[in-house]
């Protein structure tokens, strides 16, 4: 099995160009590949479409922020699609100034976009958003008497995700809730950079264990910053 390149999170920043469509993994921090995330912070990203769970958070009054707040603070994002911006108060003041477009997809939804992409899936039916706001502009198909949304998947560029253990192959162990969207976007990306806290030998993880297989990672960074 070949070994997965193992870069520096500059390197991997560099990876990630201005304009892109960036996923990143995680909620609310849990899962969120930090190390990454100051990297990109550093590198000064622009222009970039965001797709994540959640924008972590951001107090204005205390100035503490955490995960991807820290891109959002720096103006980072032409556009947002997440499902929960409710602790993140810059989000909510780019949005509602119109500085920053944002999408909010309920998060089953969010979930089942990226899913449906890592599937290969045209797009998938739902009824939830309808009668809502989450409708509108979105095609209505009627199905044995109910009405549903036609969502497309959502598909990135890159997908930055964090994982508690990888091989050198790049298979990869999250820990506990950081299987939130990690898997799914490990799957959805043209490129994935997964950040680990571990790094061991091919052979070391049992194969029972592995939540991400090789075959979805491109990049692996060895992480130095666990702080949510």
């Amino acid at each position: 099995m070949l070994e997965k390149p193992i870069i520096t999170a500059q390197e991997a920043a560099e990876k990630v160009k201005d304009g892109c469509t960036l996923m990143s993994g995680g909620f609310m921090g849990c899962g969120a590949a930090h190390t990454i995330i100051q990297a990109l912070k550093a590198k000064g990203l622009k222009d970039v479409s965001l797709i994540s769970t959640d924008t972590a958070m951001h107090d204005l009054k205390t100035g503490k922020v955490t995960g991807i707040g820290h891109l959002v603070v720096d103006r980072c994002f032409r556009k947002i699609t997440a499902s929960h911006i409710g602790l993140n108060q810059e989000t909510q003041r780019q949005m509602n100034a119109g500085e920053t477009e944002v999408e909010l997809v309920p998060q089953g939804t969010l979930a089942e976009r990226i899913r449906a992409a890592g599937n290969g899936l045209g797009g998938f039916l739902t009824p939830t958003g309808i009668g809502t706001e989450v409708q509108e502009g979105k095609q209505i198909l009627n199905v044995n008497g109910r009405d549903y949304l036609l969502e497309l998947p959502l598909k990135a560029d890159v997908a930055i995700v964090k994982a508690k253990k990888a091989d050198k192959a790049g298979n990869l162990i999250y820990a506990g809730t950081a299987r939130n969207f990690n898997p799914m976007m490990a799957t959805a990306a043209d490129l994935v950079i997964a950040e680990a806290e571990e790094i061991v030998e091919v052979g070391e993880l049992d194969p029972n264990h592995v939540h991400t297989p090789s075959i979805f990672v491109d990049f692996l960074v060895k992480a130095e910053r666990l702080e949510m």
